[in-house]
């Protein structure tokens, strides 16, 4: 079985800023408020997902738009690295009794923007994958394309047996710089999630 658990990257850490940066720019939010007339334009959302089974492996596949609050977007350009998780559900359904949980699991991607090559980083913890970008719009859109993601044995699924996939993708905010977090916990603008994404798998 092909699990995928939370991962925390030391390189996470090493590319935090300084202290005296968090605050500059805890600093600069909170002057220019936390509304945000555009919000609505802003979160996450799962267009289509699906599982394939290749060599007894069901994989994942799926499409996500990632449209992030002006707040989040100058917090990259600041320095701030971001964590974005998919966090995936898998149950059996079940007629007389609720439906008994399978396996759990979140795929973690770091976000970060280096200033010196003026390049965006999408880093994926998990598999420890990473890749640049010219510009934001081009990595987020290419974090929205979930190809051939390992996620289940396929043997551990009882034949004639239905199970349920949810999906979620959201912003963790748990993984902010502890100076930001306040902040992130009462703005909508920091509130990006998509809602629970769910199909039905017949083994």
């Amino acid at each position: 079985m092909v699990f995928i658990t939370h991962v925390w990257s030391r390189q996470a850490e090493t590319a935090t800023p300084e202290p005296v940066r968090w605050l500059r720019y805890l600093l600069l939010v909170t002057a220019l408020g936390t509304s945000n007339p555009a919000a609505a334009d802003n979160g996450f959302a799962i267009r289509s997902a699906e599982l394939t089974l290749r060599d007894m492996v069901y994989h994942l596949d799926a499409r996500i738009d990632y449209r992030l609050s002006r707040e989040a977007v100058n917090a990259v350009k600041n320095g701030v690295p971001l964590i974005i998780a998919l966090d995936i559900r898998v149950d059996r359904k079940r007629v007389w009794w609720l439906d008994k949980e399978l396996a759990t699991l979140t795929q973690n991607y770091l976000l970060l923007y280096h200033a010196l090559t003026e390049k965006y980083v999408i880093h994926n913890l998990n598999s420890g994958i990473q890749e640049n970008y010219s510009n934001l719009d081009t990595a987020l859109w290419s974090l929205g394309q979930v190809n051939d993601l390992p996620l289940i044995d396929a043997n551990l699924l009882e034949p004639g047996a239905e199970y349920g996939i949810d999906l979620r993708a959201r912003l963790d905010i748990e993984s902010l710089p502890a100076p930001m977090r306040p902040l992130a916990y009462i703005s909508s603008d920091w509130q990006l999630q998509s809602d629970w994404y769910s199909w039905s798998l017949a083994r």
